[in-house]
């Protein structure tokens, strides 16, 4: 695929955080091979306690393996860094549970290059597939309504982790990114900087194997602590974000 913009070749970057992810990574990597489109691939290790780092390397897949656990927020940003310092044209987010389909990737793909600075795989566009359960929906839906009353754009999915950037995204998240459940804010922040936002129907799938991180334990802390972290990035003065050469 090319860049609209410059006629180009898009360089682009499957980043994958993962943590423990040993049982789940081998099909996700499998699908991403039978992908179509040319793109490399880093997974981020999360300074995992299974065999995660030894399934990236039998696969030939780069792995970047952490020597402490840093949490989703930071081993994202270290992919970002990565993309930002190889100089990527395009970034793209990818969980290693397996919940999401390597399919869209071209769509992906094509949105950024066609101007947008970030497309998110919203899936609850077209409202097929894994839904999540109950709570978690009425959570997305308020973090969404959240998000319109602050900013006047309309997200169906703000914290889906299935997403593509552009070269000022990759610059704003390499410089920062909030240390967990970072998603809903990121699209804040982005908004804020006056950069393009949309999404594309996609559709998610269970996790198989393993627990999730946000537990329903956490899910009290996870509200109170992003509504305030989408307030703050909403009122935040805005970062002067240069166009990438």
């Amino acid at each position: 695929m090319q860049d609209k913009t410059t006629g180009k070749p898009s360089k682009t970057l499957i980043i994958i955080p993962a943590h423990n992810e040993a049982e789940n990574l081998p099909e996700l990597l499998k699908a991403l091979k039978n992908t179509k489109g040319d793109f490399d691939i880093i997974v981020v290790n999360d300074c995992s306690d299974d065999d995660t780092e030894s399934v990236c390397i039998s696969h030939g897949i780069k792995v970047i393996s952490l020597p402490v656990n840093i949490g989703i927020g930071g081993a994202v940003q270290t992919g970002y860094q990565y993309a930002l310092y190889h100089s990527y044209d395009i970034a793209i987010q990818l969980d290693g549970d397996g919940q999401h389909d390597p399919g869209y990737i071209p769509f992906l793909i094509k949105k950024v290059e066609e101007g947008n600075h970030l497309c998110i795989g919203s899936r609850f566009i077209e409202k097929e597939g894994f839904q999540s359960s109950r709570a978690r929906r009425i959570g997305i839906k308020f973090f969404s309504l959240l998000i319109r009353l602050l900013t006047g754009f309309e997200i169906t999915d703000p914290t889906s982790g299935y997403r593509a950037c552009s070269r000022e995204v990759i610059r704003l998240f390499a410089e920062d990114y909030p240390k967990d459940y970072p998603e809903p804010e990121t699209v804040v922040t982005v908004l804020k900087n006056r950069l393009k936002v949309t999404e594309i129907p996609v559709v998610m799938k269970a996790r198989e194997n393993g627990t999730s991180s946000i537990t329903r334990i956490k899910c009290l802390y996870y509200m109170i602590k992003v509504t305030i972290a989408v307030i703050i990035a909403a009122v935040s003065r805005r970062r002067v974000v240069t166009q990438c050469e």
